[in-house]
């Protein structure tokens, strides 16, 4: 009766999970290629993100996030993902849901000092190594070893 229920039942009351675009900045330089990350709310250190906007490409909203979270001025955008992984999106009053998220690179070309939520967040140059040292998803991780 328990696989039932497991196997059957618990299937429909569980949530999918929803859908959020990253920006995987980068950009080259004399050191070897490097990664954008910026601090979230809460002080971890993960890449600029948000829901899908109507209206817009996944790429499109991913440059837009890049934008309003880190000052990426210009930049070439990937018209497909360079992957995803998922993870829980965590709300301030405690809640978790399970969330994909697709990433899209972008080639930065012009990074501006003065952006929408620059007194909100401080971004970082770093390493490929360096930025899969400091993130603390596992999928995210993966998916910055395999760029």
């Amino acid at each position: 009766m328990r696989s039932v229920l497991s196997e059957t039942v618990m299937p429909f009351f569980r949530r999918p999970p929803v859908l959020q675009l990253a920006a995987l900045c980068h950009r080259q330089t004399a050191r070897g290629r490097e990664i954008l990350l910026i601090t979230s709310s809460h002080g971890r250190w993960i890449l600029p993100k948000g829901w899908p906007i109507d209206g817009k490409t996944s790429g499109e909203t991913a440059m837009k996030e890049a934008w309003e979270e880190a000052g990426i001025k210009e930049g070439d955008v990937a018209n497909d993902p360079v992957g995803s992984f998922m993870t829980h999106k965590r709300y301030d009053d405690g809640r978790a849901i399970p969330c994909e998220t697709a990433v899209y690179a972008i080639e930065v070309k012009k990074v501006a000092n003065k952006f929408p939520e620059a007194e909100k967040r401080e971004r970082k140059w770093v390493s490929v190594e360096e930025a899969t040292d400091l993130v603390d998803d596992t999928g995210l991780q993966r998916l910055l070893q395999k760029f």
